[in-house]
């Protein structure tokens, strides 16, 4: 297992020093050891749990968010492939939510002769998980 100075990992993810000791701090990231003269050692997990976290500020999602989703995933999986799917398969179901917010008022100026064409030219995947999202922020089904 290769271990990074906090330097290198900063490098690494092309982030500053600061912002790695600030994550540190904050309790977004752990090192997975310290020397004897007390330097910080992370590993690729850490550069993992960076992308992540940069994904979802992209995603306008504030620290304290990343860092209870991030707490969340591990407890379900300590393996990184596998909290990186589901923080990615998160991201994605709160896009959709964000595109059905938008999306709702404009389905509902619809006529209902018009809302069955548009639902026979989506998928039948589309339509359930359009239906579902609907359903769930209390909006009813699209028909």
């Amino acid at each position: 297992m290769k271990l990074y100075r906090i330097g290198e990992v900063a490098r690494l993810a092309s982030l500053s020093h600061r912002t790695i000791d600030y994550y540190t701090k904050i309790g977004l990231l752990t090192p997975v050891k310290r020397s004897s003269s007390n330097y910080r050692y992370y590993d690729d997990e850490t550069l993992q749990r960076l992308k992540r976290i940069e994904m979802m500020k992209k995603e306008k999602y504030t620290l304290e968010e990343i860092k209870s989703s991030l707490d969340l995933l591990s407890k379900v999986s300590k393996n990184e492939d596998v909290t990186d799917k589901l923080a990615s398969v998160q991201l994605q179901m709160q896009q959709l939510e964000k595109e059905v917010k938008e999306l709702s008022p404009l389905l509902e100026q619809m006529k209902p002769q018009q809302a069955r064409k548009l639902y026979k030219l989506l998928t039948p995947q589309s339509a359930a998980c359009i239906e579902a999202l609907l359903l769930f922020l209390g909006k009813g089904p699209l028909l």
